[in-house]
């Protein structure tokens, strides 16, 4: 079976929680679903998944809407983010499709009833199919306005007990300043919460790094554009990102 998993090495974690922004999935002007991503992306998972890793993702849906530029134009807040909440429901779609023709067994669960193409979000059922080896899709955010995916990562991760959160970005990990401004910028590889803060390092938004930060629950931000830095990362590659703790 092309899904079947395999045990050996170890990994360094045995459920993660993997932050994906929308864009992750975006064609040409960074808009829209590419087919073609979404298989280098499944690909990618599947190397992960067949080390025995319950993966659940979270994925954002900037490919598509972005709230922000509704509301620049007077379009309501909860308008605006609940047609991205509907965003990510796409995506997810697009992902679980590539990932099961890929042969890992997947599941869609979203905050916002669309029981037509989609599980409704509940927590136990998600553990569950963690625990029978199927990669669980979490759309919808939060199924609230105002919380970014970000939050909705930070929370799904403390509610299936994660144990670690891993945003991928376009960046190898968090710097003491911006890379693309400042030549000098060096990179973390480790790096604490209050230094984060204090620092004003870019992260995600303040309400998920603020929940992760009172719950303990570990962040790892890398490049996801690599080929193996996730592969690595979860094997518990030390150089791969940076790791707020």
């Amino acid at each position: 079976m092309n899904g079947s998993r395999l045990q050996h090495p170890a990994p360094a974690y045995r459920r993660i929680v993997l932050k994906l922004s929308g864009e992750a999935l975006a064609g040409k002007g960074n808009f829209g679903i590419d087919p073609d991503r979404a298989e280098a992306i499944a690909v990618k998972i599947k190397q992960v998944y067949q080390l025995g890793v319950q993966i659940a993702l979270v994925i954002g849906a900037g490919n598509l809407w972005r709230g922000a530029q509704g509301v620049e134009r007077g379009m309501s807040q909860s308008t605006a983010d609940h047609m991205g909440m509907i965003g990510t429901v796409m995506n997810a779609l697009a992902l679980q499709d590539a990932l099961q023709r890929a042969g890992v067994e997947t599941r869609v669960q979203t905050a916002i009833a669309m029981n037509a193409v989609a599980e409704p979000y509940i927590r136990l059922r998600a553990i569950r199919h963690l625990e029978k080896g199927r990669v669980v899709i979490i759309a919808g955010g939060t199924g609230n306005p105002y919380f970014t995916t970000d939050t909705a990562a930070a929370l799904r991760a403390m509610e299936i007990n994660a144990e670690i959160v891993i945003k991928a970005t376009k960046v190898n990990g968090v710097y003491s300043a911006d890379p693309k401004k400042h030549a000098n910028a060096t990179r973390y590889t480790h790096v604490s919460y209050d230094k984060v803060i204090q620092d004003k390092l870019e992260v995600m938004d303040m309400t998920a790094f603020t929940l992760c930060q009172e719950n303990n629950m570990p962040i790892l931000v890398l490049d996801f554009s690599s080929d193996d830095a996730l592969l690595r990362a979860v094997m518990g590659d030390s150089a791969v990102g940076t790791l707020i703790r």
